[in-house]
């Protein structure tokens, strides 16, 4: 049920896209590497009026979890740039400052299965980067924090792949990162509807884990003991 929802939401923003361009932000694909395996799978499976599609509609779709209703809400993009490139590193893919840099030897790892499912995965977490407000947020905490939220958009536009994902419950610390603080503020979210999108708010000038005091009323540690709690079956530990 919640996959055919997200089908017929995409299928939706998909027509909004096409019928009314999203505040002229404009999306470039360039592959630097068309001549490796990895890059002629993009050539062949994905391509650039595909991506170009995706970036669009996962902007749209993270302007609603972030609440940007408006120009003023947002940060100032104009143009979002994405590359395939060559450069035989670890990385799977990054965001530095409004462009996404995607491995081809990643491209090239997940072309036997569903290779649009896994790409955009990744592309919608890159997005998110674009748009999260991050500005004066250079500490690990707040670092591993952006990384988090990066991970719950894509966890609730319903891309989690089936492997290397934390299971709700799942983690030492809410602020390890990835998909481990994504299942967290999920959990949070449930707390208070919109909560992600308010905590982003808040994070345009810097962070604080008071931010979340002044939302739900509880400190991170509180709320990931009722978190951990929940998942164990253990009500009694949990904090009012």
């Amino acid at each position: 049920m919640a996959q055919s929802q997200f089908f017929l939401i995409s299928l939706l923003i998909i027509f909004l896209v096409a019928s009314h361009p999203i505040n002229a932000v404009e999306y470039s694909v360039t592959n630097f590497a068309h001549t490796t395996p990895g890059g002629m799978i993009f050539n062949e499976k994905l391509g650039a009026e595909y991506t170009k599609q995706t970036m669009a509609v996962a902007t749209e779709f993270i302007w609603n979890i972030f609440k940007q209703h408006t120009e003023k809400e947002r940060k100032n993009v104009p143009t979002v740039r994405f590359f395939v490139e060559d450069k035989n590193d670890s990385y799977i893919a990054y965001k530095i400052n409004d462009e996404i840099h995607f491995e081809d030897n990643y491209i090239e790892s997940i072309s036997g299965g569903d290779i649009k499912r896994r790409f955009n995965g990744v592309l919608y977490h890159e997005m998110a980067h674009i748009w999260q407000w991050e500005q004066g947020c250079d500490c690990e905490t707040a670092a591993n924090l952006t990384r988090g939220i990066a991970d719950f958009v894509r966890l609730k536009a319903d891309y989690v792949p089936e492997t290397g994902w934390a299971k709700p419950g799942d983690g030492e610390h809410w602020n390890e990162g990835y998909s481990v603080t994504a299942r967290f503020l999920d959990y949070c979210n449930g707390v208070r509807e919109g909560f992600v999108g308010e905590l982003n708010k808040k994070m345009k000038n810097g962070y604080s884990d008071d931010f979340f005091v002044e939302l739900l009323g509880m400190t991170p540690d509180q709320l990931w003991t009722n978190y951990k709690a929940e998942y164990e079956g253990n009500s009694s530990n949990i904090i009012n």
